[in-house]
């Protein structure tokens, strides 16, 4: 069983992954309660699926790019848990996890990937389909919501985290003319049960041997 964390923004989202199976999810907007719930949330989703962190085989966390505090306390939970039995620990990249569950546009729109970075400044990186995959057009990058925008005069689709503020500014532009396809909210939050699967495929690909936990780091993007 595989053990998914994810604390890199205010969503707090965690679930248990055999490979086949999703068995557990939680997934909540946690503020800054991170430290405070996350223990004891793996404690009792293990306890209702009727498991004991001795049955773990293998965790994944998001790194980040995203809040640098909530991405440490979960790469810290993480390595405690996987360090001492030698588990492999896969990092993931919130933005790759927010990916996941976006259906593959064979158009010219971009997909707008984005995470929250705090005081309304918005994380976001530009995407293409390329065969059966989303690929990176544009590396991420920090910026507030009216700067992103302002870079696209063509229709572009939109999703991950959208502050209230981000929200307010994507209507605006609608408003002007900008065609923008915002993402459903669902399809929006990062979820564990992504991020569990993509570590599922590393491990298949390259074996448990490549994911140490000392290498797990978090992920820290600076501002311009």
């Amino acid at each position: 069983m595989l053990l998914a964390i994810d604390t890199a923004t205010e969503i707090l989202s965690i679930a248990l992954h055999d490979g086949d199976t999703l068995a557990a999810e939680y997934t909540l907007r946690a503020g800054r309660r991170h430290s405070a719930l996350l223990a004891p949330l793996i404690e009792r989703m293990l306890t209702e699926s009727d498991m004991r962190p001795a049955d773990l085989a293998a965790l994944a966390v998001a790194v980040g790019p995203g809040s640098y505090t909530g991405a440490r306390i979960g790469v810290a939970l993480a390595k405690g848990l996987a360090s001492p039995r030698g588990l492999p620990l896969v990092a993931v990249s919130t933005l790759e996890a927010t990916l996941a569950a976006q259906a593959l546009h064979y158009d010219d729109a971009p997909l707008i990937a984005t995470v929250a970075a705090g005081r309304n400044r918005v994380i976001w990186a530009e995407y293409a389909v390329a065969g059966d995959a989303w690929v990176e057009r544009r590396a991420p990058q920090i910026s507030d919501w009216r700067t992103l925008l302002a870079r696209y005069d063509r229709p572009l689709r939109l999703c991950g985290e959208i502050s209230a503020a981000g929200l307010a500014q994507i209507r605006k532009a609608q408003e002007a003319g900008l065609e923008i396809e915002l993402a459903p909210a669902a399809a929006r939050i990062r979820r564990a049960g992504y991020l569990a699967e993509i570590a599922w495929r590393r491990l298949r690909e390259s074996g448990a041997d490549a994911f140490p936990a000392a290498d797990a780091m978090p992920v820290y993007l600076r501002s311009p």
